[in-house]
């Protein structure tokens, strides 16, 4: 399915850009203030995005069982890996943030 190919493509970036900000906060928690907090809310806003593109994906997926059934194991396989993938990296820019 390309659109998964592309819902994990745009995840990745939500996360990518997520971890940009959050690193930008903690490096001005100190002497720009005002600057980190802006930071830091815009990680936690690529977050929800990350959040809800793959809320997306899970229901692409789940309809795609219910109208053929299980999806073909190279799919199946591909999608845990990106996913295992984007969790690892989520949970990575989560730790920066709660740093902040």
């Amino acid at each position: 399915m390309q659109i998964i190919k592309k819902l994990s493509e745009m995840i990745a970036e939500e996360i990518e850009d997520a971890d940009k900000y959050a690193r930008c906060a903690l490096n001005y928690k100190a002497t720009m203030p005002e600057l980190a907090d802006t930071f830091n809310r815009l990680s936690a806003e690529e977050m929800r995005h990350m959040q809800m593109l793959h809320e997306q994906v899970v229901r692409i997926i789940d309809n795609y069982r219910k109208e053929k059934g299980d999806p073909p194991a190279p799919m199946q396989a591909v999608y845990d890996y990106l996913h295992e993938k984007h969790m690892e990296a989520a949970a990575a820019v989560k730790a920066k943030q709660a740093l902040y």
